[in-house]
């Protein structure tokens, strides 16, 4: 009886909340919260065909995120893809 209740008791604890971890971070992420993600760019284009915003509020917006986007790549060292042979 006192098996159960001692130091195999905090064990047990601590495998289903490790497995609890396990299932909360293997999960997907649900649509909703997928377009959090979503790129500037990708963003501006769904709000232009859902007609949020008329053509040339697009153009501008656009020039000035690839303007910007571009600024931030030369200041960042290139990506290493690690799943091209070199």
């Amino acid at each position: 009886m006192y098996y159960w209740w001692g130091m195999s008791f905090l064990w047990w604890i601590f495998w289903l909340a490790l497995i609890a971890v396990f299932f909360a971070l293997a999960t997907p992420v649900r649509r909703s919260q997928a377009r959090l993600y979503d790129d500037p760019l990708s963003i501006l284009r769904r709000r232009y065909a859902a007609g949020q915003l008329t053509t040339e509020e697009y153009e501008d917006r656009k020039a000035r995120l690839e303007k910007d986007l571009a600024a931030d790549r030369s200041r960042q060292p290139p990506r290493i893809d690690r799943h091209q042979p070199a």
